[in-house]
């Protein structure tokens, strides 16, 4: 099922597409060369907004769940992209420890550990799962939304090492962005890898840092295909030291929010779209769609009702926000049954293994999709993403769109990958 774009302003990315297809053998070459310098996180999730005029990232996630939203057809791709990962950290790994969100009511996330656990026990590992909750003391059995079990157990630590009762893992595999900070008993582990590292989870992160990182990308790619970067690039701004609850900050906010806007209006005025500009002001360490608004002009910062305040001011855990992202909204001009969506690419090591298109027909093109009451739709990657048919006219093939997709998901993981590395608390530093 491919999702039909509703725009008339379909000249730059149908352009954009054209470009990429003509220049794939230069593009993956491109990536090759970086990945020669650059460790990929082991496995990433890119929402992507196509406003017609402009194909951007706006979220990048290190610890994705969803991958239950991954057709069958997919797994084949992520065990192989499992295989190779796994092979390049620890070849001779043997037993791998999950350790998921703690939020083990939310049987659609077991889902898709559940499906995680599948896709490396099919890479050839034993996998346990073990919780960071300390109300888990003995293993316990949850239930999966399609009716399947899984078994968590408790951690445990002996000296340099996390395991479970008999089973001593090689590797730690992290499904928990630790939004409420580092947990004591994963520090310090010099005996065993841990993935993705803990400078990787929220407690050390900020959106800031990683689009500064894919803006620093976007450059690079652009120039590679002789474009102007700001049409896969989100322009964005930091706000710091906010208060939403009591109003600290707002000010500051309204003016970065509205220099932010003009900066955006400059641009719709140099490609003649006609569409009024929107930022959204989201937590600079926030998921799970929490903590996120859009501002479509800086006065209505005046006027935020207690609701918004509240919505702004706590996110994940209990989470405080004083810092945002304030971004270059992009719309979505894609729809799928009438509702508004947007694609979600899936990888693992530097493979696209899926993905599948976030749909939410009570939101508008301008506002998160990342909200209850949102479905998903699977994409058809699994045949298509790395072969495209060129010779197609750009913007009707399913194949060619999802391979350009495939490449901005690249880009923000290349972004994710270059982020990390400034952040490594233990890089080694050359004077």
């Amino acid at each position: 099922m491919v999702p039909h774009l509703i725009t008339a302003l379909t000249g730059p990315i149908n352009e954009l597409e054209q470009r990429i297809l003509e220049s794939m053998p230069a593009i993956e070459r491109w990536f090759r060369l970086e990945w020669m310098e650059h460790t990929p996180p082991f496995y990433t999730s890119v929402d992507v907004r196509n406003a017609g005029f402009k194909l951007a990232p706006v979220d990048t996630n290190l610890f994705p769940g969803g991958f239950n939203n991954l057709t069958p057809e997919m797994l084949p791709l992520a065990v192989q992209a499992a295989m190779a990962a796994i092979e390049k950290i620890c070849p001779e790994a043997k037993n791998l420890l999950l350790v998921p969100e703690k939020h083990t009511r939310n049987s659609f996330y077991l889902s898709n550990v559940a499906t995680l656990v599948r896709i490396f026990t099919q890479a050839g590992l034993n996998v346990r799962l073990g919780t960071l909750d300390p109300e888990v003391t003995e293993p316990t059995e949850l239930l999966t939304a399609d009716g399947g079990t899984l078994t968590v157990e408790p951690l445990q630590r002996k000296r340099g090492r996390v395991t479970l009762k008999d089973f001593d893992p090689c590797t730690i595999l992290l499904n928990n962005d630790l939004s409420a900070g580092i947990p004591q008993v994963l520090e310090n582990l010099h005996e065993q890898y841990l993935l993705p590292p803990l400078h990787a989870g929220w407690a050390v992160r900020r959106k800031t840092k990683h689009f500064a990182a894919y803006s620093n990308v976007a450059k690079k790619f652009a120039k590679l295909l002789g474009m102007d970067p700001w049409l896969i690039d989100p322009m964005f701004a930091a706000g710091s030291e906010l208060n939403f609850a009591d109003g600290t900050g707002i000010d500051a906010l309204q003016s970065q929010v509205d220099a932010l806007l003009t900066k955006i209006r400059r641009k719709y005025k140099e490609y003649g779209i006609q569409e009024k500009p929107f930022v959204v002001v989201k937590a600079d360490a926030g998921t799970y769609g929490m903590g996120i608004m859009t501002v479509r002009d800086a006065k209505d910062l005046d006027a935020l009702n207690r609701k918004t305040r509240n919505k702004m001011s706590v996110i994940k855990d209990g989470q405080e926000v004083s810092e945002v992202i304030i971004q270059e909204g992009v719309t979505t001009n894609e729809r799928v049954n009438d509702a508004v969506a947007e694609p979600v690419v899936y990888m693992m090591d530097r493979y696209v293994v899926g993905g599948f298109y976030r749909v939410h027909a009570e939101r508008g093109v301008d506002e998160n999709l990342n909200a209850p009451g949102a479905s998903f739709v699977p994409l058809a990657f699994a045949e298509s993403s790395q072969l495209p048919k060129p010779g197609e006219k750009p913007g009707v093939s399913a194949p060619n769109r999802f391979y350009m997709y495939g490449v901005i998901a690249r880009l923000a993981m290349l972004a994710a990958s270059y982020e990390l590395e400034v952040t490594d608390p233990e890089a080694e530093i050359y004077a």
